[in-house]
């Protein structure tokens, strides 16, 4: 079965991928949360350029990426479930969970690591909010970020059906985080008990820095809410809260080349321990 969902996991992947962007894509035309500042010609075109520069770097820098390395594991006995008697749907659920803490984590350390926000910070660098907002990342951390995947899919030895449904629940759930879509405020709160919500993470990505470090969540939202980094509203609503960080304010910034030399450009401030920031923006 391993060896089918290797074989199986980039149809799968694509597929999911493309049929979750479109749909966004249209629920952002039909019913979006925020007016749109920017041009979607400018920034669609310079993100999902990003997103094939990014694809065609990981793929090219790694011989194995998750799933394939989850076969390998299981084909050896590495990694923890690789090595106790319990039920595989124990194994699945419990190893998803686990991955997804892993990517809160690493989305703190990336927050408050000085060098590592200064690669982070491009995907805040947006001037508008959408899905395409979701795929973007910097090349160096989208390699970063598989060496931390893979290395705690060594270590769990998680089952690859496991590994295959995480990778698509997680970019599934940042292109609906991300999308610029108007939720009926009670179907919002129901919801954020289970999954992030635009509205939850939209508030992550404020110009106020004392937000910006906050509902880390990409998938679950409870780690937020267990570790003290959740903030339900923004002060000043979501109509009114201002998109990105201070450095990078120009439709300049939203090009290509300009979004791959950000790292190089200024200092890393309005990080996690960025000393100036000392509490956090009130809720509303």
């Amino acid at each position: 079965m391993s060896e089918t969902i290797l074989a199986a996991e980039l149809t799968i992947r694509l597929a999911a991928f493309l049929g979750v962007l479109v749909a966004m894509a249209l629920w952002e035309v039909a019913a979006p949360r925020r007016r749109r500042e920017i041009p979607r010609v400018i920034r669609w075109t310079n993100n999902l350029a990003l997103v094939v520069l990014d694809t065609a770097i990981l793929r090219l820098t790694f011989p194995i990426i998750a799933v394939g390395l989850a076969v390998m594991a299981e084909d050896h006995g590495l990694g923890l479930f690789n090595n106790l008697d319990v039920p595989i749907w124990v194994a699945v659920v419990v190893s998803m969970l686990l991955l997804d803490l892993a990517i809160y984590l690493q989305y703190v350390m990336f927050h408050a690591v000085p060098g590592l926000w200064q690669l982070h910070r491009m995907h805040h660098a947006d001037l508008d909010f959408d899905a395409t907002t979701g795929l973007r990342f910097h090349p160096v951390e989208i390699l970063i970020s598989m060496e931390i995947k893979l290395a705690v899919v060594a270590a769990l030895g998680p089952p690859a059906v496991a590994v295959l449904l995480f990778e698509v629940i997680l970019n599934a759930t940042a292109l609906f985080n991300h999308a610029n879509i108007d939720l009926p405020r009670p179907v919002d709160g129901v919801l954020r008990l289970i999954v992030v919500t635009p509205d939850m993470h939209r508030v992550h990505h404020s110009i106020d820095p004392r937000v910006t470090n906050s509902n880390y969540g990409f998938n679950l939202p409870w780690w937020d809410q267990l570790l003290g980094t959740y903030i339900a509203q923004p002060a000043k609503g979501h109509e009114g809260m201002e998109i990105g960080i201070e450095q990078f304010r120009t439709r300049r910034d939203l090009w290509l080349d300009r979004m791959l030399v950000q790292p190089l450009r200024g200092p890393a401030s309005g990080g996690a321990l960025d000393p100036r920031i000392t509490t956090k923006e009130p809720a509303e």
